[in-house]
């Protein structure tokens, strides 16, 4: 079996052995963040592929070399905002995927920004011992060694089982968040779901994500714009969204840590300046 991911404008990558083997066709044009991080104008097959390559040989992602100590990649990521939370020890831990290893349960800050800081849409993947190996030895589990399957729900059960409460928990599809909504009530759980890899949900899809988060990323997705209500937003290009209580403190904590100055100020949300935002928006 091999591995796919969709990265830059929702392209459906398949990469077997360390070696792209096939490139789909971009969704999306133009991503503002890889167009200021790698110097991408415009999204095409060679460009996703060159990217993907370019990973695989940065920090060994679905090889063996998977390097899980990487810097912060963008100031508000999922990641990085998780990464703070168990820092600062408003979360217990996190259920997060990672390449090679399928769902993790990890309370390691660096591991959960190292696992998902450069991480795009992993769609699925195979186990490859050597990542697996080195995330049980910075104190990670991996959900099924055996088959590296991404279930966050059956993550979130396992990491109650050890007694963890307040765990943040990333989910990609709609049916997934409101599925942990119902396990956090039966359970007792102190759940922060954080919406992610959302580009192509259609309206219904977008609603019953947006209604079940706390965090929901904006990738280049047009409904997820059209449909939220944050009480707090950070980014205006590819925004990331609070839309409760506990996803707003997870990420103004984590905006502590930003060395850049920070401009905080009220206003009507979102703001979506149109020259900044992926093109074109699906």
């Amino acid at each position: 079996m091999p591995h796919i991911m969709e990265l830059l404008g929702k392209t459906r990558v398949v990469v077997k052995d360390g070696k792209v083997i096939e490139v789909g066709e971009p969704e999306v044009d133009w991503c503002p963040l890889f167009a200021k991080i790698r110097g991408i104008k415009k999204i095409t097959p060679e460009e996703v592929k060159k990217n993907m390559e370019f990973r695989i040989s940065d920090f060994g992602m679905f090889t063996e070399k998977r390097r899980l100590e990487l810097e912060d990649f963008v100031g508000f990521g999922a990641s990085e905002v998780m990464m703070t939370g168990l820092s600062r020890g408003l979360l217990d831990t996190t259920v997060t995927a990672c390449d090679g290893a399928g769902t993790v349960i990890s309370n390691n800050p660096t591991l959960v920004q190292g696992m998902g800081g450069r991480m795009s849409g992993l769609v699925e993947t195979e186990p490859i011992d050597g990542i697996i190996n080195r995330i049980t030895e910075c104190g990670g589990i991996v959900l099924d060694p055996s088959t590296a399957k991404m279930d966050p729900v059956a993550g979130v059960k396992k990491a109650a089982e050890l007694g963890y409460k307040k765990i943040a928990v990333t989910a990609a599809f709609a049916e997934t968040a409101k599925e942990l909504r119902k396990l956090e009530a039966e359970l007792g759980l102190d759940l922060i779901v954080i919406g992610v890899h959302v580009t192509g949900l259609n309206r219904e899809e977008a609603q019953v994500l947006v209604e079940n988060s706390d965090i929901v990323t904006s990738c280049a997705s047009k409904p997820i714009r059209d449909l939220v209500k944050p009480i707090a937003q950070v980014g205006t290009a590819v925004p990331l969204f609070a839309l409760t209580q506990k996803g707003k403190e997870l990420v103004i904590e984590r905006a502590k840590d930003i060395k850049s100055p920070i401009l905080i100020n009220t206003m009507a949300l979102p703001v979506l300046p149109e020259h900044k935002q992926p093109k074109d928006l699906i």
